[in-house]
């Protein structure tokens, strides 16, 4: 890690190295845990692990299904994480649900009959991939029980506390004095609790790199290298859970910093 400038104030809570690059992540809002779906493109292995923002504590990781590859992270809530296969290695429709325990990474229950439509204030809501046309119900999470049918009124989609950046022009960032000029004219930005926070793309001598700034309320500069060797631009770099800033190094480890 690569902190660069003056007045450092700002280092990271938690880092966490994974032996894969992380695709996906969610947060559950009742626990705290950042649940992350972990490929190894060279052994075709998919898997899960789950880590609190809060405390650092790694509840578990390198956890697998039975399915290797055609697997992935759906959804996480009341302490559960929700996991499903994919149809094929061409579609990317899913089926499924495989319902882990965040703590123990212990399987709660599954159904390989059902398919996860989105996660409603009630629980998930999911329908059968056997019927057509397609019908919802909200299923218990900790049991997998089918509770009763979707009803749009009282099942309101359920609403993380995740804060993603705004992509602004870079001009909006000009009275920051950003050490760096960035590419596409573009950057994502966010302002907490008088931090400002910045993540841009820059030139490199072969690539382009991704640079993370946290900028405290007293002007001092944090400059964290993010990835290098980039092709193409990367999506957002970090995201805001309350006052933990969550961002990705190399594609493969975890940094949180307490705002």
């Amino acid at each position: 890690m690569i902190f660069v400038n003056y007045m450092l104030s700002v280092y990271p809570d938690i880092t966490k190295k994974f032996e894969g690059e992380i695709w996906r992540l969610e947060i559950d809002d009742k626990t705290n845990n950042l649940l992350l779906e972990i490929r190894n493109e060279a052994d075709k292995q998919v898997s899960f692990a789950s880590l609190n923002i809060e405390t650092g504590k790694v509840n578990f990781e390198d956890f697998t299904l039975d399915e290797r590859w055609l697997a992935g992270l759906e959804s996480a809530y009341k302490g559960v994480l929700l996991l499903h296969n994919y149809e094929s290695a061409n579609a990317p429709v899913h089926k499924a649900v495989i319902a882990i325990d965040e703590q123990t990474g212990e399987t709660l229950w599954s159904n390989y009959t059902m398919a996860f439509d989105h996660l409603s204030v009630n629980g998930p809501v999911v329908y059968s991939t056997q019927f057509l046309p397609k019908k919802l119900y909200v299923a218990d999470i900790q049991t997998g029980f089918m509770i009763r049918p979707y009803n749009a009124v009282i099942d309101t989609e359920f609403t993380n506390t995740i804060t993603v950046p705004d992509m602004v022009d870079a001009s909006a960032i000009a009275s920051l004095n950003i050490p760096i000029e960035p590419y596409g004219g573009f950057v994502h930005y966010v302002e907490y609790n008088g931090y400002r926070i910045v993540s841009l793309h820059t030139r490199g001598e072969r690539s382009l790199e991704q640079y993370l700034f946290i900028i405290d309320k007293n002007g001092g500069v944090n400059k964290v290298l993010l990835n290098t060797d980039i092709q193409k631009l990367q999506p957002e770099a970090f995201v805001l859970h309350k006052n933990r800033l969550i961002c990705l190094k190399n594609k493969t480890e975890v940094l949180i910093f307490k705002l």
